[in-house]
């Protein structure tokens, strides 16, 4: 959508396949039941970049709302302020806890693991064993599916990146100290109804200008004609097809599905590295409840292993303009499962049922407050960075590179890549450049999370 906007604003003639038959954004979107308002999973609308933040108020205006973030971790009963505050952690804790974590923290330090390479080791060196079994083990299971010893560093050397124990302390004693850690931001914007305003915003200034937008459109093959010519094949849900012609085609599809895609098919090595790739599906249960001020958080993490929900938004911090009654909120609950899994084959009342029981026992509602709920599915939501993903990606990368011009890879699935939404509209904003001047002037796999970006100084 960013990449169609701006090719469409300097007169491109462009056209949006979205699979989707109702909404525009992917992931970002915001879905609507009986008028309660929500999106996929929290999007805060921060940057270090200025293009992107610019490109932002330019869509929104004063659309745009401001958020004074509060968020916590609940663990073991009881709720930890996060970003980090001091007393609230030794409260919560314990003195003798809490040196016995600033102990591993030390431990660490001086007995580190030599060059990590998953996710427990490289966390437990940063922050010490203790405290990575509080605040990273349980939910980083939750997420993916699959033991931490699995994932790999990456993950963590991209999510929280210049965030240490150091950091995090000083943040705790002196707020608003040193360099912004995007992790730890106090404040953000947001859009007043929802992430998906932004979508259709962009989607309506996109039509404005002669683009096209063809909803329920999944891409199901990808053929190379000639150099950079390519006949793009899309298929309704009812099973329609229909037949597109492009000298640029911009591909946000998850990696695996664009290969299968591909026509000549690639060879198998390629074929093989893409197969090998895995995706987190995820769903949400949203339950409309009366309003009792139970929490005022916009998110909440759960860490208790005992519960299956990771993360809980409250609607109505985010805005109050997404619920349409007065005296109700409606509380998100997400889970993260795979395609076929138990979570995912349970039907919509079953969900239900799991959230309302849950939200109960974590103490945050009542059954006889919550009135209703509802169940959005997305799949492919999460790519997932098992070790030796890396290689997988750049096999594909190095085929689409050679072999495939014409062909642009952006956004988080269709760079397999965990790209926050401002680095995910980077990737596009870049790729524009690079098409409108018929150069590779810029690297788009160089955009990474809290990564200075290559500032755009062109009519962005």
């Amino acid at each position: 959508m960013t990449a169609a906007y701006l090719l469409s604003r300097r007169g491109y003639p462009v056209t949006v396949l979205e699979a989707d038959p109702r909404h525009l954004g992917g992931l970002a979107r915001t879905v609507s039941h009986g008028g309660y308002l929500s999106d996929i999973g929290p999007h805060r609308f921060f940057s270090k970049s200025a293009a992107v933040t610019r490109l932002w108020h330019e869509i929104l205006g004063a659309d745009f709302i401001r958020c004074l973030r509060k968020t916590r971790i609940y663990y073991r009963g009881k709720f930890f302020d996060y970003p980090l505050r001091a007393g609230n952690v030794v409260r919560q804790i314990g003195s003798v806890e809490a040196v016995a974590y600033f102990l591993s923290f030390l431990k660490a330090r001086v007995l580190p693991v030599d060059h990590p390479s998953n996710f427990e080791e490289w966390v437990s060196n940063a922050f010490g064993q203790r405290l990575y079994a509080i605040f990273f083990k349980a939910y980083t299971e939750k997420v993916w599916g699959i033991p931490a010893t699995e994932v790999s560093a990456d993950w963590a050397a991209q999510r929280i990146k210049n965030l240490s124990l150091w950091s995090a302390v000083k943040n705790a004693f002196l707020p608003g100290s040193g360099e912004a850690i995007k992790t730890l931001i106090p404040a953000f914007s947001y859009p007043r109804q929802g992430a998906g305003m932004m979508w259709t915003r962009f989607g309506a200034e996109i039509e404005s200008r002669g683009g096209k937008i063809e909803m329920d459109r999944r891409v199901v093959r990808l053929r190379h004609l000639h150099e950079s010519e390519w006949e793009i094949v899309s298929r309704t849900s009812r099973g329609d097809e229909t037949v597109h012609r492009a000298n640029s085609v911009i591909s946000s599809i998850p990696m695996r599905d664009l290969v299968a895609s591909l026509e000549p098919t690639p060879p198998s090595a390629v074929v093989t590295a893409a197969n090998g790739l895995r995706y987190r599906d995820h769903l949400t249960v949203g339950l409309v409840v009366v309003e009792r001020d139970r929490f005022d958080d916009h998110w909440i993490y759960i860490h208790d292993p005992n519960v299956k929900v990771a993360r809980i938004q409250n609607v109505a911090a985010w805005s109050p303009d997404m619920i349409p009654e007065a005296g109700k909120n409606c509380y998100v609950l997400e889970y993260f499962c795979f395609e076929g899994d138990d979570l995912w084959a349970s039907d919509d009342a079953t969900l239900v049922k799991l959230a309302t029981r849950e939200l109960c026992r974590l103490g945050l509602a009542s059954e006889v407050d919550i009135t209703e709920g509802f169940v959005t599915r997305q799949r492919k939501a999460y790519p997932v960075y098992t070790n030796g993903y890396a290689d997988k990606v750049d096999s594909v990368r190095r085929f689409v590179e050679a072999r495939c011009p014409g062909l642009f890879l952006i956004g988080r699935n269709g760079m397999h890549k965990y790209n926050n939404q401002d680095h995910s509209m980077m990737t596009a904003m870049l790729t524009v450049e690079n098409i409108v001047t018929g150069e590779p002037r810029y690297d788009v796999w160089k955009v990474n999370q809290d990564a200075q970006y290559h500032e755009v100084r062109t009519t962005l």
